[in-house]
């Protein structure tokens, strides 16, 4: 999962921008962060590991000049934290083009052979990113375009057309902004609309500046008012003159967007295809307490606690249905990362004490339900289960707003290998036991679909649940694909590529 930003700005400084955007997307992507602007015909670029505000320092803002960028927080979703596999990617044929993506293809592998020996495309890293560039690259360099003066240059069909062939030739998902020096910024979507990309623009005394972002929270604190979700399948290119232009460039899309976004990942503030995520946290929280009303009658809660950030939402109408109190019982650091994001058990098992620490009096001789957004490896949960223990509840009950967790993301969230599920092959009463709870209970699958359905006033037929039903929506996800994505996520491999990368980080620009 990632952020991505693209920002024209008529009068020529945005880099400030882009930066404050970046900030406010931050919760997507802690490993890296880059931004490259566009003066013209020439591109400047800073990118590297680390949070925006460790990557981004004076110096570096005064060499982001340009009245077009884009920009890119990431965390790795194949182990590798190399500085090199940091965005926007660039290469400079044709044109000069530099890319940021959220999301992941499934067809990688089938895609490389092709790149190397017909498009004559140079691969340097093994992010899918810059596969996905090359292969735009490619085909925009194979369009016809106009000749003047015996100058080539390309018109705005020669861009769409290039879309058009990258959605033939890649599978998965992908949310992009795209710049092309000397032509203009481009944002489009996968033709299942999987990974969120919205529009906004605002008005400014030199003209209309355009903003594309993964999540609406990003353009509304900048204060561009927000125009629409790009559709599944559609490129909106604003050129260099500041005019848009927009087409459809798939034959069949189909709205299938990611439920997790809604579930974890995307801020509460944000808007994602029509749908209040706030809205749709609240409607998981009624759902689990009537869930939890029918499977426990006679509960006999004390207290309902959030795990937090992203399961208090959910907490607080859980509380309200059921009609008891709503205590804040644990205090978060909020300068540790997210647990089932960081790489080996030993450093998540260390950094949940780290991030939590508990209010014993809101424990101590009572009967807490503790509500979370999800359980994934489970790592969190038993660990919170035992800090409340220690500090005197006499019962700890706890509650996913989410379904099991029991199979892998392909689609750009790097959730573990299937064994490192604490769901996978365990029935709920043994996961119950794992974690240590008196009791355990989980969101259904159905009720997870009504309410970010009705959240978003039923607008959207079908949603992406893989990691909870294993139903993939597009790319042939084979068990081999499956077996070989789990090669490369699991902790071993993570450990791997953490020792291996170790001496890369000594060329960073200082």
């Amino acid at each position: 999962m990632c952020g991505i930003i693209g920002i024209t700005a008529p009068d020529g400084h945005v880099q400030q921008a882009l930066y404050d955007g970046l900030m406010v997307l931050q919760h997507r992507g802690q490993d890296a962060a880059g931004i490259v602007t566009c003066d013209d015909e020439r591109l400047f670029q800073r990118k590297a590991n680390g949070l925006v505000k460790d990557v981004f320092r004076q110096r570096h803002m005064e060499r982001l000049p340009g009245r077009t960028g884009i920009g890119h927080v990431r965390y790795p979703t194949a182990g590798s934290s190399s500085s090199a596999e940091a965005q926007p990617f660039y290469t400079n044929s044709p044109y000069g083009i530099a890319l940021a993506h959220n999301g992941n293809l499934t067809n990688s592998k089938q895609i490389l052979p092709t790149l190397y020996e017909q498009d004559r495309r140079h691969v340097n890293t093994n992010s899918d990113s810059e596969i996905l560039l090359n292969v735009f690259a490619s085909e925009l360099f194979q369009s016809e375009g106009v000749q003047i003066e015996n100058k080539h240059y390309l018109d705005i069909e020669n861009i769409f057309d290039a879309v058009t062939k990258v959605h033939g030739r890649v599978e998965g998902s992908y949310a992009v902004v795209v710049l092309i020096a000397g032509y203009g910024l481009l944002a489009f979507r996968d033709p299942f609309g999987i990974r969120p990309l919205v529009h906004g623009v605002r008005t400014s005394d030199d003209g209309p500046q355009h903003m594309f972002a993964s999540e609406s929270v990003a353009l509304t604190s900048l204060g561009f008012d927000i125009v629409r979700d790009l559709l599944p399948g559609e490129a909106i290119l604003v050129d260099i003159a500041g005019n848009l232009h927009q087409r459809q460039c798939h034959p069949n899309p189909n709205l299938t967007p990611c439920i997790f976004e809604h579930v974890y990942f995307a801020r509460p503030d944000s808007i994602i295809d029509g749908t209040s995520v706030h809205e749709a946290r609240l409607k998981l929280g009624t759902m689990l307490a009537e869930r939890i009303m029918h499977l426990k009658p006679d509960h006999e809660i004390d207290a309902v606690i959030a795990v937090p950030d992203s399961g208090r939402i959910a907490a607080i109408e859980v509380a309200r249905t059921l009609d008891v109190p709503y205590r804040e019982g644990f205090v978060k650091n909020r300068y540790v990362g997210r647990t089932f994001l960081m790489p080996g058990q030993a450093i998540r098992e260390d950094s949940v004490r780290k991030k939590l620490n508990v209010i014993p009096s809101e424990f101590k001789d009572k009967t807490i339900l503790i509500v979370d957004d999800s359980i994934v490896r489970g790592n969190t949960s038993r660990k919170i289960v035992e800090m409340a223990r220690d500090v005197g509840a006499a019962k700890v009950y706890f509650a996913s707003s989410a379904p099991q967790v029991i199979h892998p993301n392909v689609y750009g969230i790097d959730m573990p290998a299937r064994a490192e599920y604490i769901a996978h092959g365990r029935t709920i009463e043994e996961i119950q036991t794992e974690i240590g709870a008196d009791w355990l209970v989980y969101q259904t699958i159905d009720d997870l679909i009504e309410s970010v359905s009705a959240a978003g006033g039923n607008r959207i037929e079908k949603y992406d649940c893989s990691c909870f039903d294993g139903k993939y929506i597009c790319g042939t996800i084979s068990d081999q694909y499956l077996d070989e994505l789990e090669g490369n996520r699991n902790d071993a491999a993570k450990q791997r590529f953490d020792e291996g990368d170790e001496t890369l980080e000594i060329h960073n620009e200082p």
